[in-house]
């Protein structure tokens, strides 16, 4: 060894992350989420209080546990706030590595936990981790990455389309396995959306779009359990339906008829009085709706636009100051929430036939609320590196 010969150590990962920069929020998209996620503690509480009360003797109980949630959820976001997105970028392929053996492990029996005939769960002890959730949060990291690094072979060759294709086919089996169609749709969606706005040919779209429309059609059509719900969400006021597959549907536009144009009051739902099942997770918007009226389903559609809205307008920035990664993950978080809020919403009002997704920022649900909060993190980071390039100029 010579003299000229220099020691290199290795920087840890956490010395990244200066914890100590002044992070330049977008303060109306944290408000929105504030008063998004209020609305959903205040909603969660009322609907679930009775039923907790049957089930844990404590009418707090499910009220608590999501205030937790909130608390770690908002603690996440302001981590993730301060992660570089160029180290994220690095890490996008360890993370879908990692939600594919997360996806396999759910799906092997003594290791997933089964709950309402589908297996999504893995038990921590203190709560059960749904990781689908995160599974759709690291395949639009890995997917803004891929259309980073091959942005002209995806816009000029069959090859650069495809590829990634291989990837959402081998998540979806997984999510099916378990069953979970409705995340498998939602990442679809998303997926698919982002490559169209990646700069694939309208001909690739389209033909992929049709095929994975004919797939979705077959899967519907493959269990029966899947084709009761439709025909459920096509007659659900028939007798045969009333009170089998279209109940939860009954029951839901039962309370958005209830709510008329101002709502019944705070606390005043009756179909939250175990009449509607799932009160506080899938249907929590629909009881929001009962007590609200019109004038409350507005302003929760509306808050949900202008999120949308928001992650839109920043990945359109980032786009044309061609920082491609920023631009790829808040249209991608935007999309997520934008798809997964869409469904939900549209479940509870019948537009669309029952599925099992929760209302971001709003339902009860540890997995969710914590994507939720990550990928406000992350569209919160975007502001901040889009601001911090412009103030340099």
């Amino acid at each position: 060894m010579t003299s000229a010969t220099r020691t290199i150590k290795a920087t840890p990962v956490w010395q990244k992350f200066d914890f100590k920069q002044s992070i330049i929020l977008d303060r109306s998209l944290m408000w929105a989420v504030i008063v998004l996620a209020s609305i959903g503690w205040l909603m969660v509480t009322s609907a679930s209080m009775d039923w907790a009360q049957r089930q844990f003797d404590n009418n707090l109980y499910i009220s608590i546990r999501h205030g937790i949630y909130l608390i770690l959820g908002a603690a996440t976001a302001f981590f993730v706030t301060f992660i570089p997105l160029e180290w994220v970028r690095k890490v996008s392929g360890v993370l879908i590595l990692l939600s594919l053996i997360s996806l396999l492990m759910v799906v092997i029996p003594g290791i997933g936990r089964e709950v309402n005939g589908s297996m999504r769960w893995v038990s921590l002890g203190f709560m059960n981790v749904q990781p689908s959730e995160f599974a759709k949060l690291a395949t639009v990291l890995y997917m803004a990455s891929y259309l980073e690094r091959r942005r002209d072979e995806v816009q000029s060759k069959w090859s650069g389309f495809i590829k990634p294709l291989f990837v959402l086919a081998l998540l979806a089996v997984l999510l099916l396995l378990e069953p979970d169609f409705g995340a498998v749709v939602v990442l679809m969606l998303a997926s698919l959306a982002l490559l169209f706005l990646g700069g694939v040919k309208a001909s690739q779209f389209i033909l992929t779009a049709v095929v994975v429309l004919g797939a979705s059609i077959l899967i519907l059509l493959s269990q029966p359990y899947r084709l009761k719900r439709l025909t459920g969400y096509w007659e659900p006021w028939t007798q045969e339906n009333v009170y089998g597959s279209g109940y939860q549907l009954t029951q839901s536009l039962i309370a958005f008829g209830r709510g008329e144009f101002s709502g019944v009051g705070l606390g005043n739902s009756i179909q939250k009085l175990f009449y509607l099942p799932e009160a506080h997770t899938d249907f929590v918007f629909a009881i929001w709706s009962e007590e609200t009226g019109l004038l409350g389903a507005a302003l929760i559609i509306g808050l949900f636009v202008y999120i949308f809205m928001k992650a839109m307008k920043l990945g359109r920035k980032a786009y044309e100051s061609q920082q491609y990664f920023p631009a790829f993950v808040a249209y991608g978080m935007g999309l997520l929430i934008g798809f997964q809020g869409f469904i939900n919403l549209g479940v509870n009002m019948g537009l669309l036939p029952t599925k099992g997704l929760t209302l971001p920022f709003v339902s009860y649900g540890g997995s969710s609320l914590i994507a939720c909060f990550i990928a406000l993190g992350l569209l919160l980071r975007v502001h901040h590196e889009m601001e911090s390039l412009h103030g340099k100029k």
